[in-house]
């Protein structure tokens, strides 16, 4: 069976959705636990991995997602959280 390109992207943007929903719960536990230094580190994981590439698979196929917008806010709501700490 052969997927074709903009499948196969759709299905790697899900899969990346997926990773952001569990690094955000970690972001969450780390911040809960006052465990800043594990928290900066899954915040840059989201931003400037999990993100910056979902991102780019929507670039390519031309759209957006707006759970990705979601994802981007409750992002900088939490690094609001512990950087104020």
């Amino acid at each position: 069976m052969v997927i074709s390109i903009p499948q196969r992207l759709k299905t790697g943007i899900e899969s990346i959705k997926k990773e952001i929903e569990n690094h955000l719960a970690k972001l969450e536990k780390d911040i809960s636990e006052d465990n800043l230094e594990t928290a900066e580190y899954h915040s840059k994981e989201i931003e400037y991995s999990l993100i910056k590439e979902a991102e780019h698979k929507l670039n390519i196929l031309d759209q957006k997602d707006p759970d990705i917008e979601k994802y981007k806010q409750k992002l900088s709501n939490l690094r609001k959280k512990f950087h104020s700490d």
